[in-house]
């Protein structure tokens, strides 16, 4: 049985992009998937875009720096994105502004005749913007795969329908053990196993800290008119929804957040019914059906940063999870930046501009 210096729980797209990440130092590296196939749950339902406010402040640094990353690799497709809101939420844009100042982040406000230009078909009462113009949409399937392909091409061993059920540490040494009875042994495990993050913490015999799964809905709507094919993402300032278009329908979500047990999401017609709701607040489209709908789950720790490096109490256990629904847009930088933590390795680059303090498993010990 052969043993690894890492074994990494998880193969969305924090697990892939680590995996790639550390083998490139020359380490070797077990890729472990409880799935048929990996990106299965949340990253193989993202309605992915790369916009730099979004998960507010703490999380811009890593937006920021992994912007090149994905441009240079042919990743974004340019979109733009508007925060929009009614009179009632002028104070709401404002805050919205003064929040980010300071950031690095590309945002103005809009007043209604330039909303008009870049949103046709807005019903009267949206009046007032943030405009964010190097908001793009991200290829995530290609991501994802992009750093299989390095993973592979470093010699990490992937395996699928890999579901840990035990992890115990004897002599400097994980063993895993999978519910088919397999068994690997690695110096080194990361927990990068989205919304069963806490429950894998347990196993390994780690305090959890507090990731909680939400369920995100999205649906697939056809509308006439037919969208245009460049308009912006359109975001609610207060939070009820955003939609694109995607090729000639719009993706559309309420932005709910519901609490819910790591599972495979599915999608409640009340948060479905509520989207559209909300939809048709905005914009005079007519709504000609609903034609897919799915949901997924965005895991946050109760600080809503992400858990990155050593845990705390548990000798030869990292984390790379609670990455929310940011985890795709930051995962050049989070990734690069985690196997620096795990390494001992310095910052380059990508990341030497990154505080990686707030991120670190730590904070909750």
């Amino acid at each position: 049985m052969n043993t690894f210096d890492f074994a990494i729980v998880g193969a969305g797209i924090a697990g892939a992009s680590l995996a790639a990440e550390l083998s490139a130092t020359g380490a070797t590296v077990l890729l472990l998937e409880a799935e048929d196939r990996p990106g299965y749950h949340s990253t193989g339902r993202s309605a992915a875009f790369w916009e730099e406010c979004y998960g507010g402040p703490d999380i811009v640094p890593l937006t920021l720096a992994s912007g090149r990353y994905l441009r240079e690799g042919g990743f974004l497709t340019q979109r733009g994105a508007l925060y929009i809101g009614r009179t009632s939420d002028t104070h709401a844009i404002d805050r919205f502004e003064q929040r980010f100042e300071g950031t690095g982040v590309t945002i103005q406000q809009l007043d209604r005749q330039a909303l008009e230009q870049r949103l046709p078909g807005l019903r009267p009462d949206w009046t007032r913007a943030i405009w964010e113009p190097a908001c793009a949409d991200i290829d995530v399937g290609a991501l994802h795969h992009h750093y299989l392909g390095k993973a592979k091409r470093g010699s990490v061993e992937l395996v699928c329908r890999a579901r840990i059920v035990d992890a115990s540490r004897r002599d400097g040494q994980w063993t895993l053990i999978s519910a088919a009875g397999e068994s690997w042994t690695a110096g080194t495990i990361i927990n990068a196993a989205g919304a069963w993050a806490d429950e894998f913490a347990q196993l390994a015999g780690a305090r959890p800290v507090g990731i909680q799964p939400l369920r995100r809905t999205v649906v697939q709507l056809r509308v006439a008119p037919q969208v245009a094919p460049d308009l912006p993402l359109v975001l609610d300032i207060g939070g009820g929804f955003y939609f694109k278009p995607e090729s000639g329908r719009v993706w559309l979500s309420p932005h709910d957040e519901e609490p819910s047990e790591p599972c495979d999401a599915a999608p409640e017609e009340l948060a479905v019914a509520q989207a559209i709701d909300r939809f048709e607040s905005v914009v005079d489209w007519q709504v000609e059906a609903v034609e897919r709908k799915w949901a997924g789950l965005r895991s946050f720790a109760p600080d809503r940063r992400p858990v990155y490096g050593w845990d705390p109490d548990v000798e030869g256990l990292g984390w790379f999870a609670g990455q929310g629904g940011f985890g795709i847009q930051t995962s050049p930088a989070a990734a690069r930046l985690a196997a620096q933590l795990l390494t001992g390795a310095s910052g380059d680059d990508l990341t030497v501009g990154i505080d990686p303090s707030p991120y670190l498993a730590s904070r909750f010990g």
